[in-house]
């Protein structure tokens, strides 16, 4: 829901923000108006800046704390938009502080040369800095919601611990898909090690008890009923193997909530 709270923030922002800074830009300079004076207008771009300022900085705080807990440097953590309602806050306020500063330093040269050409140009710059945010917002929360593979040193970490385990030959079709809000699904196919399969179910046996068994073996009836029962437990025993795995993953990684492990 988040995602889609920001998606529909960046929309908001592009449409609204970015076209009317455009149309008041556009229309400043094809039918420019006689000067007004500015300070109102000043007024209001400090108080703008002070408030977008303090919220701004409060954001940043919050994303640097963000990224640190995730291990990740800032920058990877806005571009990934791990927590997409405190990145739109930024990413709006820092337009905001850059959009005012801007405006202020356009309307300040328009008083200077009595013209308000560098005002319109000014609105206009303004919706490009609206338009850029609203259009990173966008990708950002579009592509978190499809899914994204998550970073390859993360990947790479997952399936060390998987090759070290004794049960596991090699992993094929490895992928690690971020689906927002800090929960991560990893999938893999499995080559199991038959012996080591079979060992740890043979370490559970009697072996006394199984030697007895395989003496009793007279036909092929006999033999087939005895492959047939062992070979059965040794199915489900790979299915406890793959219940174990998952959990350790699990376990290790808790942004892990999806693990779909498969046997070649």
């Amino acid at each position: 829901m988040k995602y889609v709270a920001s998606l529909i923030s960046g929309v908001g922002i592009f449409c609204v923000g970015t076209g009317l800074s455009f149309y008041h830009g556009i229309l400043g300079i094809m039918n420019p108006e006689p000067m007004q004076d500015f300070f109102w207008a000043y007024f209001i771009l400090g108080g703008s800046l002070v408030s977008e300022g303090a919220t701004c900085l409060v954001a940043f705080n919050s994303i640097r704390k963000g990224a640190k807990q995730m291990q990740m440097s800032v920058k990877d953590y806005v571009f990934r938009a791990q927590d997409p309602s405190v990145n739109v806050v930024l990413l709006e306020d820092a337009a905001a502080v850059i959009g005012v500063t801007l405006a202020a330093g356009c309307m300040g040269i328009s008083s200077v040369t009595n013209s308000p050409i560098p005002d319109s140009i000014g609105s206009l710059l303004v919706g490009c800095i609206l338009g850029s945010v609203a259009s990173f917002i966008i990708y950002t929360n579009v592509a978190a919601l499809v899914g994204r593979s998550i970073p390859e040193e993360n990947l790479e970490r997952i399936n060390l611990e998987l090759e070290k385990d004794v049960m596991i030959r090699a992993i094929h079709d490895v992928k690690g898909i971020d689906m927002g809000n800090k929960l991560v699904r990893y999938k893999a196919e499995l080559d199991f090690d038959g012996r080591e399969l079979t060992r740890a179910y043979l370490d559970k046996q009697e072996l006394s008890e199984l030697l007895e068994e395989i003496k009793k073996i007279e036909n092929i009836d006999k033999l087939e009923e005895f492959m047939l029962k062992h070979g059965e437990n040794i199915v489900d025993m790979v299915g406890g193997e793959i219940d174990r795995i998952e959990m350790k993953i699990r376990k290790k990684y808790p942004e892990v909530r999806h693990c779909d492990l498969e046997i070649l």
